[in-house]
């Protein structure tokens, strides 16, 4: 019987080998195009296995670094063309589709922001950053030389580490394929458990935390300020999208963590209403929660965020030109 097993195994792993033998070329170029456009398909195993391949002669070293590069630089293109012609609206979809919406954009971005063409050579090892660098470098207006010469230069030295550090230990992949057809289906199971489970649970505790903040709407914010009221109103977004686009006037300009750093600084006896850019007004939820946590009674997210109070400002501006005996277009 334990003949019979190890047989099964032996035969399931040289089939492993001759298939990524015979086709890791073609496998190589789709596991890393679709990491590049935000599938949650990681690459780097993949590279590490055509690394190993290569290192034992079944695949052609050049093959395998051509193919990978050529896949991230087809997928990172897709979304430099998009950031240069839907601009700050790729961002947002991409912030909607990640768990964690209130940093997701905001903090690569300022990154971005920081460290400028650089950070595309950097881009492929900090998570969260190798897929939102290539938009945000058409939406700040890098030229294309610009882009292709420093993100060409990320890419290659991404690949080159993953293949890299498979082909030094090509010597153990017979080893390391047997093993893990032993324990493979178990560990497969527990990290798809483990992953449903905290994607569940991250996505029941945002729906639980958005229902439970009141929020304030857009027109009560303008009418509190034609009535001369004086609430304090904070501009959550990051410093490109306020530079993109002007915000409520008046605002103050914070972060979430000068936000929880600077919190002393914020009234207590009037309302703080903060505003963001961000899907179901993630960031302004967030930072409601913080600071009723620190005992704030009146702070208020801002329904719809930035995009509310344009529509608002709008049909302000409307009303004036009617009463001017302007026409507004329908």
């Amino acid at each position: 019987m334990i003949i019979t097993i190890f047989e099964v195994h032996e035969a399931g792993m040289n089939e492993a080998i001759d298939f990524l033998a015979q086709h890791g070329t073609l496998v190589l170029f789709v596991a890393v195009f679709a990491e590049q456009i935000g599938l949650p398909l990681p690459a780097v195993p993949f590279l590490i296995a055509a690394g190993a391949l290569a290192g034992t002669g079944q695949m052609a070293l050049g093959m395998a670094v051509g193919s990978a590069v050529l896949a991230a630089l087809a997928g990172d293109q897709v979304w430099f063309e998009l950031g240069r012609r839907r601009g700050r609206r790729v961002l947002n979809w991409l912030c909607r589709i990640s768990l964690e919406p209130t940093s997701c954009v905001r903090r690569t971005e300022d990154f971005f922001v920081r460290h400028g063409v650089r950070s595309l050579v950097a881009a492929k090892f900090v998570p969260g950053l190798s897929t939102i660098a290539p938009p945000l470098a058409g939406i700040v207006g890098l030229t294309v030389p610009q882009y292709l010469l420093y993100n060409g230069l990320g890419t290659i030295l991404w690949v080159g580490s993953g293949i890299g550090l498979g082909y030094l230990f090509s010597d153990q992949l017979e080893h390391a394929l047997f093993v893990s057809a032993q324990i493979g289906p178990t560990v497969l199971l527990i990290l798809l458990g483990s992953v449903t489970g905290y994607v569940v649970l991250k996505a029941l505790r945002r729906r639980q935390v958005e229902r439970l903040v009141p929020r304030m709407t857009a027109q009560q914010v303008a009418d509190k300020l034609a009535a001369g009221e004086d609430p304090t109103i904070i501009d959550l977004r990051s410093h490109a999208a306020r530079q993109e686009e002007a915000g409520i006037p008046g605002s103050h300009s914070l972060s979430l963590e000068e936000l929880n750093s600077r919190h002393e600084d914020l009234p207590r006896d009037r309302d703080v209403i903060l505003y963001c850019d961000c899907p179901e007004d993630a960031a302004s939820v967030q930072g409601a929660v913080l600071l009723r946590k620190l005992g704030f009674t009146r702070v208020w997210p801002l329904a719809g965020g930035i995009e509310a109070w344009r529509t608002i400002a709008v049909k302000a501006e409307d009303e004036v030109r009617v009463a001017d005996g302007e026409t507004v277009a329908v």
